[in-house]
């Protein structure tokens, strides 16, 4: 993706969603809307009763996930779904405890099977990702790490060596949320973390409105963007969640 983002000379856009809102059915139809609308890889969150990193809009969407019995293996199987429909690069978003009862064996096999080309594991450091990582690897499925404003020099160097693709940096040291502004320092802080990395610079955690992507775009490889969208899909009736998640991207993308 990141090889093709440079050809075209373009900021790139992750999308996110979680799985399950508003329901699993609904999921590879509104992928495709925001496919079609300018995204440009889709991160796949997997429902969690105590997401840390998640702020009130996606904490909402899981809870809601999870009350509808929404599991890893449901996800994976969207995955899958997805895969039929579409060849965009999906990242399974999600947290250790999770993907626990897969094992790491069992989430590389059933990831590999559904066409996942990587998987963020918010909570787990490199350090401690070793396991993960040989079972992933031996699949060919790529392993992202989060860098964030406390992040050091030497952190840093760690993360870009043990991510593949790309890094993704949280812009705030708070939880995921759509924010009026950005942080002043952030593009400053970007031009300075992108300089000591190899691989590709993604931003996420704020990001919502198009002079954000405006403000953004010549700092880094990609945005993420995700409790706009979730809080779009959340707004009205099931059958138009597809289409408000792809005016979000549109939004973002093209100020329209």
């Amino acid at each position: 993706m990141f090889r093709r983002l440079d050809r075209e000379e373009r900021c790139g856009l992750i999308a996110y969603v979680t799985c399950g809102h508003p329901d699993l059915e609904t999921i590879p139809e509104i992928v495709e809307a925001l496919e079609a609308s300018g995204a440009d890889a889709i991160e796949l969150g997997v429902p969690f009763s105590d997401p840390i990193a998640d702020g009130p809009v996606i904490q909402s969407s899981s809870r809601h996930a999870l009350q509808r019995g929404v599991s890893t293996a449901d996800c994976i199987a969207v995955a899958a779904a997805i895969r039929e429909r579409s060849e965009i690069p999906l990242i399974l978003f999600s947290y250790v405890n999770p993907l626990m009862r897969l094992g790491a064996g069992g989430l590389a096999k059933s990831a590999d099977a559904a066409g996942i080309d990587a998987v963020l594991i918010t909570d787990l450091p490199p350090e401690a990702s070793g396991e993960f990582r040989r079972a992933l690897s031996r699949r060919k499925i790529g392993m992202i790490f989060l860098a964030s404003p406390t992040s050091s020099a030497a952190r840093l160097r760690l993360i870009d060596q043990k991510s593949d693709g790309f890094v993704y940096y949280v812009s705030t040291t708070g939880v995921t949320g759509p924010r009026r502004e950005l942080e002043e320092d952030l593009t400053a802080r970007l031009d300075a973390v992108r300089a000591k990395l190899k691989k590709p610079l993604a931003v996420g955690f704020g990001v919502s409105e198009h002079q954000h992507y405006e403000a953004l775009r010549d700092h880094c490889d990609a945005v993420v963007v995700g409790s706009a969208i979730v809080r779009a899909i959340g707004e009205g009736k099931r059958s138009g969640a597809a289409k408000r998640a792809a005016s979000v991207v549109s939004r973002i993308r093209g100020g329209v």
